[in-house]
């Protein structure tokens, strides 16, 4: 299917305001970047708490952002996600400049959550429920209600009744007649845990704290791992196509990293896992971009050997033009769904998606296409000026002789 047939727009005669436009934006990025002391990263990047809930049914993450948020005790920045849709998982994050704060953080986040979800007041929460705690709402119970156990029994009980939770149940019992296959429990047991604890629904499955070393660990890992991406998709079209090819379509690639990240910067977006992942998508879709109309460059010059090098780069590229307009537009209006019905889980990622396939697009025509030309320019300018006067003779094919090397 095409969109657009017989095209002939001079793209590379048009190339110089897009030039500008990249160099203009990669500035203005580059300078925001410098006057706010660098980039704004998300708590995966820096020093903080990282909680993990499990709720009973589907979590309301406005519920619990607006709860965490409101918090006068929570210092920081807080981020909600959802982890695991199947068994109804969040991820809580909150900022912390030290091992204190951590702690302190760790204490008022259970407590928001109870406050929001639980039931406050003289009950003890069996489902985010200690061992000692546990021990210690029912051992005076137990005999107020006269059912003998021992010290010893009473500690039997309680493992019993926490591996009964955590192991089978994941940490949340919905139904006290969960527990009744638990070893050891009888009806006496059955009525005290009903009067001395409430079931909350949700369970602090686990608690990471995030330090200063760990953050910068995980930065380093996000740069090094777009540097390799890069690195292995240069060796791959230098050894396809021609060196300078595939430097132009890293350079292109690296363009659109920086130009995406300045926009981050711009608009006081944080940097996130989700982020990184999208800046990595956007790698390589826009070198499968770009690699389609190198392809196309290559075929064309394969049958037109005599003509001009940017007639066949202008007319590779208007060959691709409907694939990159359909590819490029269908991409562009998924990804601009997710940035405006996506919530803020999503908005760093779309937001990466929908600038960098922008930016992507026309960088595949305008940045790495120019690049090759420029240098086969450059390369034939210093050939003839290095070469005997009689070779040195100008030839109406223009810059072909070097470009004639990427036939293979």
């Amino acid at each position: 299917m095409e969109l657009l047939k017989n095209t002939n727009y001079d793209f590379l005669g048009k190339k110089w305001p897009f030039i500008i436009a990249s160099l203009v934006l990669t500035a203005a990025g580059l300078m925001s970047i410098a006057a706010k002391g660098g980039l704004k990263y998300g708590i995966d990047f820096k020093e903080g708490v990282m909680m993990t809930v499990q709720f009973a049914d589907a979590p309301p993450l406005d519920k619990i952002r607006a709860a965490m948020s409101a918090s006068p005790k929570i210092k920081g920045e807080v981020s909600v996600q959802n982890v695991s849709s199947a068994q109804n998982q969040v991820q809580i994050g909150t900022e912390a400049a030290s091992e204190g704060q951590m702690n302190v953080n760790r204490q008022d986040m259970a407590d928001v959550l109870t406050a929001t979800f639980g039931q406050p007041g003289s009950k003890l929460d069996f489902n985010n429920a200690g061992h000692d705690a546990l021990a210690e709402r029912l051992r005076d119970a137990l005999a107020r209600n006269n059912v003998p156990a021992s010290e010893q029994d009473l500690q039997n009980l309680v493992t019993a009744l926490l591996s009964t939770r955590d192991t089978q149940h994941s940490g949340l019992i919905t139904n006290f007649g969960q527990l009744s296959s638990t070893p050891g429990v009888n009806a006496g047991i059955m009525n005290t845990l009903r009067e001395e604890c409430y079931l909350a629904p949700f369970h602090i499955a686990g608690v990471e704290m995030v330090g200063p070393k760990v953050g910068a660990e995980l930065r380093t890992k996000a740069v090094l791992a777009t540097l390799y991406a890069l690195a292995g998709m240069l060796a791959y079209i230098a050894f396809r196509f021609e060196w300078v090819y595939g430097l132009g379509a890293v350079i292109a690639c690296f363009h659109d990293t920086i130009i995406t990240i300045g926009l981050f910067s711009l608009f006081n977006k944080e940097i996130t896992m989700t982020v990184i992942a999208a800046l990595l998508t956007l790698v390589g879709y826009s070198m499968n971009d770009t690699i389609v109309i190198f392809d196309r460059i290559r075929e064309n010059l394969k049958i037109s050997r005599r003509e001009p090098l940017e007639a066949v780069m202008n007319r590779a590229v208007n060959q691709t033009l409907s694939r990159t307009v359909m590819t490029s537009g269908l991409t562009f209006l998924t990804v601009i769904a997710l940035f405006l019905f996506g919530g803020p889980v999503l908005n760093g990622f779309s937001f990466a998606l929908v600038c960098g396939i922008l930016v992507g697009t026309y960088s595949s025509v305008f940045v790495a296409s120019p690049i090759v030309l420029f240098w086969h320019g450059w390369a034939d300018r210093r050939g003839a000026r290095t070469a005997p006067a009689v070779a040195a003779a100008p030839r109406p094919d223009g810059p072909r002789k070097n470009a004639a090397k990427a036939v293979k």
